[in-house]
């Protein structure tokens, strides 16, 4: 179990422009990520070190976006003005989570220009919605490729800043959040204020970057 990416809500001009400033400040080459047709969204990625990405996300005016847990997270947050939505754990096997949360995971895929296919499995979008300090839960297929097999760069995720309960987190990942991560440290701010992923602090060769 470990952080694998940060989700980022598309702000109010749109995709492209979103990820580019966010890719600027950051220093990394943006690279467009395809539709999750499933879900009713669709991204470009910001590929990390570590194996981790910054996924950029946009609804689409699609009806899978109006049914699909993650199309309505990602419309409420862009409908906020964009911004962060959460923070995702990447895991081997779904089926311990599945039992203990007690629903079934959805297949998600998107497919680039080139005509690779991303193919996994996501949980707890329902849980993120309800309560958005909590992660939710992606395994990736076993012959899929990563979104940070792209990544030319040196800049990694330092820090996570949620607002919420660590014990409440701790009671959803089965284990604290910093057993997510070796390198990424954690703080909790605003225990009894309004709960989510407030910011993230990234090591870039010019210095942190906190969005």
């Amino acid at each position: 179990m470990r952080v694998d990416h940060v989700s980022y809500a598309a702000e109010r001009d749109g995709l492209q422009a979103t990820a580019e400033r966010l890719a600027a400040e950051l220093g990394v080459e943006p690279v467009e990520g395809g539709i999750h047709a499933r879900f009713g969204t669709r991204n470009v990625i910001l590929p990390l070190a570590h194996e981790r990405y910054l996924e950029v996300v946009e609804v689409l005016d699609h009806p899978a976006a109006d049914k699909a847990p993650f199309g309505q997270a990602v419309r409420a947050r862009s409908e906020m003005g964009g911004g962060w939505i959460g923070w995702v754990v990447r895991v081997d096997d779904l089926a311990g989570l599945e039992r203990r949360i007690g629903r079934s995971a959805v297949d998600g895929n998107r497919r680039t220009a080139d005509g690779r296919e991303f193919r996994w499995r996501q949980l707890g979008v329902r849980g993120l919605q309800s309560d958005p300090q909590l992660p939710f839960f992606v395994e990736w297929e076993a012959d899929s490729p990563h979104p940070s097999d792209e990544a030319h760069t040196e800049v990694t995720i330092e820090s996570l800043e949620i607002g919420g309960d660590p014990e409440r987190v701790k009671d959803w990942l089965g284990l604290p959040a910093e057993t997510t991560s070796s390198v990424i440290h954690f703080t909790f701010v605003a225990p009894h204020g309004t709960p989510g992923l407030m910011a993230v602090t990234f090591n870039t060769p010019d210095g942190r970057v906190t969005i």
